[in-house]
């Protein structure tokens, strides 16, 4: 056709370079046409029908293909092809349009074994045997040699070199290579799976103690990740450093729907005890735990009756305590506490003793996660708390203070 068409126009006396220049420009929008055509073909109406077919059949393992983008990266070969193929029309060109074109061809196929993997990992994780067996590591080793490899095509194609030959190169270089360039590659590959993995990205709240690395995070580069702390300082951590150690990202308690408290009150253990009549009588009077305590009274009572226990000493049987029935109190505040988020974990439990005391810890989440807020919550809480511990006639345990020391020997100097 484009012999035609320069006929054509030699026939009108036009010169050879126009005849040439109009010539490349046929030859350019016939490809882009066809090009075009091809793409429309494939993605309008090859992949509508795949994607139909794919949601018709009760297998799961073409949705996981369609999730990962399997057959829409596919589809990307079609307009490449029909360039591949018209490359002749561009005469002295030719060979360095299918070269890039091949550069095309091997990225695409690299998106295509990536968007496989992909499907696969998800397929797998559906069974039971990922529990046990997890294949993250293996499919990410995949993933780099893919890379690596199509990379080595890639140089291979546009140097026009057999691959196994520049692999011959490379090895030979490969020492001075990492000797050079080491910080670099083990930035880059440090950098890879940081994204990847999704493992830390700008605006996350980072901990790396082994840094002094505690704010939030303001660059991810090749080299370095600069984590800006609060107070103001610049702290720099190697990138490959951030996937050889460990460090805390808090950007699943941002995303979540609260913030843990968690902390404990020691409880002297000498001021625990029974309750007798007079004093379950006083707690009766406390609002947020009077059905409670009736409830729980009736309960204790029926089970020593039920089994003939002689109540007239507290120890036969059941009996309530000081320390049970503020447990119950602090339940009961937190629980109608509008600060609190109910839907997730709640607790209010007994540690084992220590030479410190009996900790009582409370561990919830506030609805409220900004840091100033957050603070006031728990500051509220256990300013109530503190303050409702001596109504149990029970007492916070402190270490003695020199105030304390004082005290006693005041108290034993004569004529005190």
């Amino acid at each position: 056709m484009l012999d035609w068409f320069a006929e054509q126009l030699r026939n009108t006396g036009m010169n050879d370079a126009w005849i040439s220049t109009a010539s490349f420009a046929l030859a350019f929008v016939s490809v882009l046409v066809l090009s075009w055509v091809a793409n429309v073909v494939a993605r309008r109406l090859i992949l509508r029908l795949v994607t139909r077919l794919v949601h018709s059949t009760s297998g799961q393992w073409d949705d996981r293909l369609l999730e990962a983008g399997f057959f829409s990266r596919v589809a990307h070969f079609a307009p490449a092809l029909v360039v591949y193929l018209a490359a002749n029309l561009f005469g002295e060109a030719q060979a360095w349009i299918q070269r890039l074109v091949l550069v095309y061809l091997i990225f695409l196929t690299i998106r295509v074994l990536d968007s496989l993997i992909s499907a696969s990992q998800r397929i797998y994780q559906a069974s039971e045997l990922s529990r046990e067996r997890p294949i993250r590591g293996y499919l990410q080793l995949a993933r780099l040699i893919i890379v690596l490899v199509g990379g080595i095509f890639v140089i291979s194609t546009l140097l026009q070199k057999e691959p196994w030959g520049l692999l011959t190169g490379l090895g030979a270089m490969s020492a001075v290579l990492l000797l050079v360039f080491r910080d670099s590659i083990l930035g880059f590959v440090a950098s890879v799976q940081l994204a990847s993995n999704n493992m830390v990205r700008p605006g996350d709240w980072i901990e790396m103690p082994q840094f002094k690395a505690d704010g939030d995070v303001i660059e991810v580069g090749l080299h370095t990740v600069k984590v800006q702390n609060w107070d103001k300082t610049i702290t720099t951590i190697p990138t490959y450093r951030m996937v050889t150690e460990a460090f805390k990202n808090w950007r699943g308690m941002e995303e979540s729907q609260g913030r843990r408290i968690k902390r404990s009150i020691l409880i002297d253990m000498n001021s625990i005890k029974f309750c007798d009549q007079a004093l379950l009588d006083r707690f009766g009077k406390f609002a947020l735990i009077r059905d409670y305590l009736r409830l729980k009274r009736e309960e204790v009572a029926a089970f020593n009756r039920e089994r003939g226990y002689d109540t007239g000493e507290m120890i036969n049987g059941r009996s309530l305590t000081n320390i049970g029935t503020f447990r119950a109190y602090v339940e009961a505040y937190l629980q109608n506490h509008h600060k609190i988020n109910h839907k997730m974990t709640f607790l209010v439990r007994q540690l084992a003793p220590t030479d410190r005391g009996l900790p009582l810890e409370i561990y919830v989440f506030s609805n409220d996660k900004a840091w100033a807020n957050y603070e006031a919550i728990q500051a509220d809480i256990f300013d109530h708390l503190l303050a409702v511990v001596p109504e149990f006639e029970l007492r916070i345990y402190q270490s003695p203070s020199g105030g304390d020391f004082a005290q006693v020997f005041e108290r034993m100097t004569p004529g005190h």
